[in-house]
């Protein structure tokens, strides 16, 4: 039973009662009852604000994911991947650039400034290139 509902219900009780609206302690009581069917009535719109909003705000937690999603790629450093980015000095032309360890662990890399080829020769340790396919690293696992 809502609380409306509960209040129609009292205004059906004190009807029944066939109270004098004369009397000063009847008026008392009618008032009451007329105070509380506002109440219900108002919180009965703020609830259906509050649900419209609740809506409103799950839309906008949606489109604000797939946005983060979109904008940070799908990995960010709250997740947990591993997208340590590594230094690299051209040596033919100086130029100072990153690169990610999958590139390290491709071997080589162009110079995105001179065009030189860089080769790199990664020495794995124990543990750390179990998913290396390079020579270096064949039976390290």
């Amino acid at each position: 039973m809502t609380i409306s509902e509960k209040v129609a219900y009292l205004k059906g009780l004190a009807e029944g009662m066939k109270l004098d609206a004369d009397k000063d302690e009847n008026k008392l009581i009618l008032n009451i009852l007329d105070v509380l069917a506002d109440l219900a009535t108002d919180l009965e719109d703020t609830e259906c604000g509050l649900e419209e909003l609740s809506e409103q705000v799950d839309a906008v937690d949606e489109d604000l994911d797939a946005l983060e999603t979109e904008f940070y790629d799908e990995c960010d450093d709250c997740c947990g991947c591993d997208d340590d980015l590594y230094e690299i000095t051209c040596p033919a032309c100086n130029a100072e650039f990153e690169v990610d360890e999958d590139t390290l662990l491709d071997g080589s890399i162009e110079c995105p400034n001179c065009g030189e080829t860089l080769e790199f020769d990664i020495e794995c340790e124990d543990g750390e290139c179990d998913d290396c396919d390079c020579e270096d690293c064949e039976g390290k696992e």
